[in-house]
């Protein structure tokens, strides 16, 4: 049976289009970017997916099943062990990423330009970039409500020690002060 034809204004279409070069990127879309390790931009550009960033406002909201951002990141930067209950995909645009996955990043794939890697449901997951110099990762994320990271302890700690946590809508607050015991 074929579907039926939608007839769409360009004012309708222009909603559903962003362009690269006025995204703003969020420079602590999650709660783990507060560490040097895994300081990273992501540019939400479908939906918020899982950002704990408050401030994001992505220029496509219309989520019809997935959430698209591209992440970019300085060589050996990434993501720390994190779970959602979404599968989440990898597309390197530029650069070599490491996608490690498993309660202790056990598992690893490396991924180059236009490699894909789905990352299944409650699978602990990360990312890195592995490249001698920057690079820029696309990110799907699926469902219409992804739902919030599960991070692992170890990040969850070093961030608190840095001050950090969550609001009552799990957005990213400072809480106190850094602690500079560590």
């Amino acid at each position: 049976m074929a579907l039926p034809i939608r007839e769409v204004t360009k004012e309708e279409m222009l909603k559903r289009v962003a362009l690269f070069k006025d995204l703003v990127p969020s420079k602590i879309p999650l709660i783990d970017a507060v560490l040097p390790e895994f300081q990273r931009e992501i540019f939400s550009i479908i939906g918020g997916g899982v950002m704990e960033d408050a401030e994001v406002v992505p220029p496509i909201t219309a989520v019809e099943g997935f959430h698209l951002s591209i992440v970019k990141c300085a060589a050996g930067k990434g993501t720390g062990l994190h779970n959602h209950r979404t599968v989440e995909v990898f597309i390197p645009l530029t650069g070599r990423w490491s996608i490690h996955w498993g309660s202790n990043a056990e598992n690893e794939v490396i991924l180059g330009p236009y490699d894909v890697a789905s990352v299944p449901i409650s699978v602990m997951r990360g990312f890195r970039n592995v490249s001698d110099e920057e690079g820029l990762l696309l990110v799907v994320v699926g469902g219409t409500d992804p739902g919030q990271v599960e991070w692992t302890g170890d990040v969850l700690s070093a961030v608190q020690k840095k001050g950090f946590g969550f609001n009552e809508d799990g957005k990213i607050t400072q809480v106190r002060p850094p602690r500079h015991d560590n």
